[in-house]
């Protein structure tokens, strides 16, 4: 484990896999660095890439100074791309695809090119209602310190399989899992509205944007409009994947793109 700060002073831990250009890994909700499909993940983009798996702030290993706003997400972001050199490509899966796209209007050149994996902004009116439906009820549950049944909530009103749910708790690592509920608020205010497409048309950075061919009909919808908006952005459908995504099959895309 290495650590560095970001600019509120906020400790970021962070691991380094493989040699190649520098890759930054940057996590949906409910996942921390050390979560196994994320090890599983690293590593595999590891083969052609110096990854930079790290725990987003209130995760892991990380701090939590508060308030938390988006910005700071950035500033966090920024400090892992100066560990790196300076320099990096970004890879964002899921709220991390949101964090992904606003450091490619925030940072410059600091940001090479970007690979956006199932951004889950709200694709449309009705949907912003029934999400803050679910942000209410996720917020006063962790008022109330229900962590558990925050998480759980959660992630089946967000689609996971309800078998998967269930048996969640069941899990070796459901005590971590939990712990990260009070960061689900974070991954909500980054996911409430609808994607920023009037600002994503300013970006100049190489995009590649993807989905998974089996992922919710609105993450799909949402990958569209911001195909369309950013500049010559390039959209891929992903046959046989979800929201999961493998890191088998993400590579070889990731790889022609980021090295091309």
């Amino acid at each position: 484990m290495k650590t560095t700060q970001s600019k509120d002073g906020t400790t970021l831990a962070y691991d380094v896999y493989g040699n190649g250009p520098a890759l930054i890994y940057i996590t949906g909700a409910s996942c921390h660095r050390s979560f196994k499909p994320i090890v599983q993940d690293a590593k595999i983009f590891a083969s052609e890439f110096t990854v930079y798996n790290y725990d987003r702030r209130g995760r892991g290993d990380s701090g939590n100074t508060l308030p938390y706003t988006v910005e700071r997400e950035i500033e966090d972001l920024e400090a892992i791309i100066d560990a790196a050199g300076g320099k990096a490509h970004l890879y964002g899966h899921s709220s991390g695809a949101v964090i992904a796209l606003e450091a490619a209007l925030r940072l410059g050149n600091k940001v090479q090119k970007v690979t956006l994996y199932d951004a889950p902004y709200v694709c449309d009116e009705k949907e912003k209602a029934e999400y803050k439906q679910l942000s209410q009820k996720i917020h006063e549950l962790l008022e109330n310190e229900k962590n558990s049944e925050a998480m759980l909530t959660f992630l089946k009103e967000i689609g996971m399989p309800k078998v998967f749910v269930l048996l969640l708790p069941l899990f070796p690592g459901w005590k971590t899992t939990k712990a990260l509920a009070p960061t689900l608020a974070y991954d909500i205010m980054l996911t409430q509205d609808m994607p920023p497409l009037v600002r994503a048309t300013q970006i100049s950075i190489p995009m590649q944007i993807i989905v998974g061919e089996k992922s919710p009909v609105s993450i799909n919808k949402v990958g569209r409009q911001l195909t369309k908006a950013i500049p010559n952005a390039r959209f891929i459908r992903l046959a046989k994947q979800d929201h999961l995504v493998s890191g088998k099959k993400l590579l070889p895309i990731l790889s022609t793109f980021l090295k091309e």
